[in-house]
């Protein structure tokens, strides 16, 4: 089979003939362009026109080509022929088609035909051919009897140009209906930049035509959007990315500031200016730095932290009240605060009495003696006692057993109202951790208010921790109604003296028999009308917890140091006889 010819077909296609060599054909161009159309001299076949190379245009598939009946290459109609194909390349492309950018380039330039249908060497261009008496091709629908010329038509190939001058024909803009062509460039038509979502897309133009540097894939162009938008969503964008990378920066900065800066503090030791800032129990740097800021001592609380981690006792500071300066370093304020001459924190022992209280609330606020005596009396009511120590008869002081033993801020400034509130509250809290009223019961007392009486007697008569169940148990043998030794008396010189404000050791029988005062237990049975003092934790445990022994009575052998127990009269005295021997009587 000759080179560049293919083997007869089926009655369905093109019989035994020439067809050009298609360009991707390995053998295509071996003898030159120019070779093959002027070598013979003779026209090409089918109608006078040579089949030329395909162009090869992206995403586009092949055009099948139905060939014509070979013609009389003789039967010449130059005029014709030249006329046809001008007009082929010159007339505006038909049925809504864009007029393709090559139609412009040949209809400007004039054709020269040098009779053998190859190239016009003097002007590179293809010379015209002329058709021959064309038969109808029964594969192309007639179209060969009309004249229609097959590069006329958009989905034609272009015309072959010259081997050095072959270059893929650029890609004409779409111009909208009617409209003129937009030379700007195609805009993004991402709903993004155009502000559209995706209800509002445009469709793609009916218009638009299949074109490009391939081989025919269509370029889908919407509507060209307002550049407003794109100006708009660039603009956002920027606004976005600057407010993110300030965002970060101030994360950043504050970040660094905690983590390595400085934090602010003042400098020196403060201002003439006094304040007094009360700490309470169990409060830790960052707590005590927050009240430390809030009076003004110190600038920030981060400052004050680590000037407490920075001073080897600074973990030590104590509740209480303390009188600091305003504007003070935070190193000074640890300093201070370390100094026991700037506490104001008043530390009620157990045992004590309402009356030694009131006098140093009073001493330490600068108040007249007796003001907070009279506050407590006056007041007693709404200080925060529970419902079940109210209404008490012949109680010479409601608050006695309530100002609960543990250390207190008291300092100028305050009212002696709040502080009384203070340990009220406190005593309130520990004696509602148990259920006194269940306790009591089980003690045979009148509930929790007796409670803490018994409590209160312990912590008077006791010496030692190790002497509180021993007493308790002095206490609840003595009430009971079969107590022939006793006859339910107490006598506890403890709640004598607390009638008469002293603290005696040594009474006369004819005074205290002669004493007819509600807490004089020499002369009634039963326990005072209440508590006579404020008892600890240890006394009030040793009360809800007695000793079982059987002790009935108890002797201070060494003064206030030792306490001997005995459980008979017999024992007693013995006791007693001893303890006149040692102090010469």
């Amino acid at each position: 089979m000759p080179r560049g010819s293919r083997g007869p077909m089926t009655e369905y296609g093109r019989g035994a003939g020439s067809e050009p060599w298609h360009p991707e054909d390995p053998l295509y161009g071996d003898q030159g362009w120019g070779a093959q159309q002027a070598a013979s001299g003779q026209q090409a076949p089918y109608g006078g026109h040579e089949q030329q190379p395909q162009q090869q245009y992206q995403q586009q598939p092949q055009q099948q080509y139905y060939p014509q009946q070979p013609q009389d290459p003789y039967a010449s109609q130059p005029q014709y022929a030249e006329q046809q194909l001008q007009q082929g390349y010159a007339e505006q492309p038909q049925q809504g088609y864009p007029q393709p950018q090559y139609a412009d380039q040949y209809a400007a330039q004039p054709q020269q035909y040098n009779g053998s249908g190859g190239w016009d060497t003097a002007t590179g261009q293809q010379a015209a051919m002329p058709y021959a008496g064309q038969q109808p091709d029964p594969y192309n629908n007639g179209y060969a009897d009309e004249g229609h010329d097959l590069y006329s038509t958009p989905e034609a190939y272009p015309p072959p140009q010259p081997p050095g001058q072959r270059t893929a024909p650029a890609v004409p803009e779409v111009p909208e209906q009617g409209g003129e062509w937009d030379a700007e460039p195609q805009e993004e038509s991402h709903p993004f930049f155009t502000g559209a979502d995706d209800g509002e897309r445009e469709d793609d133009d009916p218009r638009e035509s299949r074109r490009g540097t391939g081989g025919g894939g269509r370029d889908r162009r919407g509507k060209t959007k307002k550049k407003g938008k794109s100006g708009r969503a660039c603009l956002v964008l920027a606004v976005v990315f600057a407010v993110g990378v300030g965002g970060v920066g101030y994360v950043g900065y504050d970040f660094y500031q905690k983590k390595f800066g400085a934090a602010p503090d003042y400098v020196g030791e403060g201002s003439s200016e006094t304040v007094t800032v009360e700490i309470p129990t169990g409060a830790g740097g960052s707590e005590i730095g927050q009240l430390l800021k809030q009076a003004g001592v110190v600038k920030s609380i981060d400052a004050f932290v680590q000037a407490q981690n920075d001073d080897p006792k600074g973990k030590t500071i104590q509740a209480g009240a303390y009188t600091m300066k305003k504007g003070m370093s935070a190193a000074n304020a640890v300093k201070l605060m370390l100094n026991p001459s700037s506490r104001n924190s008043l530390i009620i022992p157990e045992g004590k009495r309402n009356s030694w209280v009131y006098g140093e609330i009073d001493t330490r606020l600068g108040l007249r003696p007796g003001t907070t005596k009279d506050i407590a009396l006056k007041n007693a009511g709404s200080m925060g006692l529970p419902d079940w120590a109210k209404g008490h008869k012949n109680v010479k002081d409601p608050l006695e057993g309530f100002l609960y033993p543990a250390s207190y801020p008291v300092a100028k400034g305050m009212k002696p109202e709040d502080v009384l509130k203070k340990m009220v509250n406190r005593a309130s809290s520990e004696y509602g951790k148990q259920d006194l009223a269940a306790e009591a019961k089980k003690l045979n007392l009148d509930g929790p208010w007796q409670l803490i009486t018994v409590a209160s007697l312990v912590q008077a008569e006791g010496k030692t921790h190790d002497d509180f169940r021993k007493m308790a148990e002095v206490v609840y043998n003595r009430l009971k109604p079969d107590n022939t030794q006793t006859n339910q008396k107490l006598q506890f010189d403890s709640a004598y003296n607390y009638l008469t404000g002293k603290s005696n050791i040594k009474i006369g029988l004819a005074e205290i028999n002669s004493n007819p005062d509600p807490y004089n237990t020499y002369k009634w049975r039963g326990l005072t009308p209440g508590p006579i003092g404020n008892p600890g934790t240890d006394a009030l445990a040793a009360a809800l917890n007695p000793t079982g022994d059987g002790w009935m009575y108890f002797v201070a052998t060494d003064g206030e140091k030792k306490t001997e127990f005995a459980k008979t009269l017999t024992e007693f005295n013995k006791l007693k006889d001893e303890f006149n021997a040692q102090s010469g009587q």
